[in-house]
């Protein structure tokens, strides 16, 4: 049997509501949206599960420390929208927000003929995210 693909990513975040007001305002006009909250396995904390699409991730409160990019964990976080110009509205809410732009809006992997579009910035704990339009996804419509 196929694997159904991944189906949530969670993030231990310094500041849950301070994470949720930064990736609402910034993706919440691209459909992202809170589908539920629910008390962790260990019943100290609690978990705030976003949906994008079809796919979610959530936030809940880290124990201590402070991320380090490049660390072990995640590198990124990718989120895909339709179009170039929902990249741009992206950037923007992102600059607005005094997120910390890691490279502006800009063409990827020219060489190679893609049209991948995308900018790259990192949230309130340092984590990177990326914002993208790539039309000619070879995972468009899986």
């Amino acid at each position: 049997m196929p694997a159904r693909g991944i189906q949530h990513v969670d993030l231990a975040v310094g500041d849950v509501d301070r994470s949720l007001a930064f990736y609402h305002a910034l993706l919440g006009p691209l459909g992202l949206r809170e589908k539920f909250r629910v008390p962790s396995y260990r019943g100290t904390e609690e978990v705030v599960y976003l949906e994008y699409g079809v796919q979610g991730f959530g936030l809940r409160p880290a124990d201590d420390g402070d991320y380090r990019y490049h660390g072990v964990g995640i590198e990124h976080l990718a989120f895909e929208v339709d179009r170039a110009d929902e990249v741009d509205d992206a950037y923007g809410r992102c600059v607005s927000l005094d997120g910390r732009i890691q490279s502006p809006p800009e063409q990827h992997y020219v060489e190679d003929g893609e049209d991948y579009y995308a900018f790259f910035a990192f949230d309130p704990d340092g984590i990177r995210i990326e914002v993208f339009a790539w039309p000619t996804s070879p995972y468009r419509g899986a």
